[in-house]
């Protein structure tokens, strides 16, 4: 909120076909558009020239669906943005792709831009600004600057003069591999501060495989083998690209809290996902049919084979003709519902022909297909799902830690410390020390030293010292608090409050 407008995001699909991302405010009492921001820029506005020229007629995403940050002194509202549809492949939106994946610094009453920074350019890494950006003030050299910190999925935290949008450390252009893939063109930098230094592993190597067990580690290095793994910005690939930090971080939606002494604390998860692509080409051509449409709508999330996720996240539908009728299977697809976004695009004999092949359970699934006929049809590549890589019980390919806490001062851009962040009790009972866990919530830190934090696979919220990382307490609750937690006065007391409703993680 503004004054009298309200300023907001918007969430929509991250495949095609998408709506653009523009940021908009409302006059709260009059409910009259007060301005706009096109995050995919019109003919004339900064930026246009990063996207084919007709971009902004059919192209979608570069959405703020994280939150925002408003300094409401000097009337700017700081928005994270996330990466343009579609999210792994970018052969038909060539360019650098403003203002995707981009720090966003508007004038809060006309949402003219002050000035920008692209965390990725040309993302294909599904590496949206997960969080809202932290505003707080940076001590140097006697002077007190404004300062505004964003925190990424691949654990970094770009500093900036809240006012000039100035690197307040320093951030290089670092040279990446170019796309072998048909048609894409990567850029060939990005960027990545030199300070503070990356908060989760950057790179999945030999040294980072599992050792659980032996038949665990023999699982893992046969996948690993056979997929790219260099670090950051490794193009996707057809034999498969890991992603480290994963797909949800590093940093994530949670958020990290900053101290009036400029300190950040920040929750991480490190777990490995593996990011696979196929050629649409390669399977059946242009015409529309029911294995096309599934390949096109419906393969990034519940998988080649129909099988979801192992956590569950996204379903399984091999038998889904048990679970659920054909009209309530009808409705959820052109409807949506919960995580899954609506295809009221889909006309009525292609949503025929979906239901059909999705209740089928003799229908083997495609590799994958997809029509194409509109300029914003589908790609001639998707990817093959979310996928988590993880060993044959089902714990992430790698070695400990899974999940970390860290204490990062922004005005020297260095760690203060990091600490495990959770425990899986059937682990410790085999004598293996804390793991930590994959995690979803973010810290809230008091002013009497404390840090508070559940996001937990292990379903408990904890405290910690701010100064020194010890863990002071912890406790179980009645389920997953994936949430931040707030904090309250009342009646000369001190309350600690976070919604604990599970549901992450193949936790209930």
């Amino acid at each position: 909120m503004y004054r009298d407008l309200i300023i907001i995001g918007v969430r929509m699909n991250e495949a095609h076909p998408s709506a653009p991302g523009d940021v908009r405010a409302f006059n709260v009492r009059t409910g009259a558009l007060a301005w706009s921001f096109h995050t995919i820029p019109h003919p004339g506005e900064p930026g246009h020239e990063t996207w084919p020229a007709d971009a902004w007629t059919h192209f979608g995403g570069a959405n703020c669906w994280a939150g925002m940050a408003l300094d409401a002194e000097r009337g700017i509202v700081y928005v994270p943005t996330g990466s343009a549809a579609y999210d792994f492949f970018g052969a038909d939106r060539p360019g650098a792709n403003l203002y995707a994946n981009s720090l966003l610094a508007l004038d809060a009453a006309t949402g003219a831009r002050k000035w920008h920074f692209q965390t990725v350019h040309h993302d294909l890494w599904d590496r949206d600004l997960p969080a809202p950006p932290n505003l707080f003030t940076l001590e140097r050299d006697g002077r007190r600057i404004p300062a505004v910190a964003q925190i990424t999925k691949s654990a970094h935290v770009f500093v900036f003069n809240r006012e000039t949008g100035e690197p307040l450390h320093p951030i290089e252009e670092r040279l990446f591999p170019m796309s072998d893939l048909p048609g894409e063109i990567t850029s060939g930098t990005q960027p990545i501060p030199l300070r503070p230094p990356a908060f989760s592993r950057q790179a999945m190597t030999y040294a980072d495989v599992t050792d659980l067990s032996k038949a665990a580690q023999a699982a893992v290095l046969d996948r690993f083998e056979r997929a790219r793994s260099a670090g950051q910005f490794i193009p996707p690939s057809r034999q498969g690209t890991i992603v480290f930090p994963g797909f949800d971080g590093g940093g994530e939606w949670g958020g990290a809290a900053v101290d009036p002494q400029g300190v950040m604390y920040v929750n991480a998860s490190e777990m490995p996902w593996i990011l696979q692509m196929v050629d649409l080409a390669e399977h059946g051509g242009a015409t529309r049919s029911a294995r096309m449409l599934y390949a096109r709508n419906c393969l990034h999330c519940h998988g080649v084979q129909r099988q979801g996720d192992p956590l569950k996240v996204y379903p399984p539908l091999l038998d889904l003709s048990r679970r659920m009728k054909r009209d309530e299977a009808r409705a959820v697809i052109k409807d949506g519902k919960n995580l899954m976004p609506a295809f009221a695009q889909l006309t009525e004999g292609q949503l025929d022909e979906l239901v059909t092949y999705v209740m089928s359970a003799a229908d083997a699934p495609p590799a994958a297909s997809a029509p194409k006929a509109d300029p914003a049809a589908a790609p001639e590549f998707t990817h093959t799902g979310y996928n988590r890589f993880l060993d044959p019980e089902g714990y992430p390919a790698v070695k400990p830690p899974w999940g970390t806490l860290t204490a990062i001062d922004l005005n020297q851009g260095e760690i203060k410390w990091q600490r495990t962040l959770g425990e899986l009790p059937e682990l410790t009972a085999r004598g293996i020390p804390p793991t930590g866990t994959e995690n979803y919530g973010g810290p809230v830190v008091t002013a009497g030293g404390l840090v508070f934090i559940a996001a937990t696979r292990d379903e408990k919220i904890r405290a910690f010292s701010a100064d020194t990382g010890e863990k002071l307490w912890e406790a179980a609750l009645p389920a997953g608090g994936y949430a931040t937690p707030a904090t309250y006065a009342a009646e000369g007391r001190q309350y600690l409050v976070i919604a604990a409703g599970g549901g992450k993680m193949g936790t209930q």
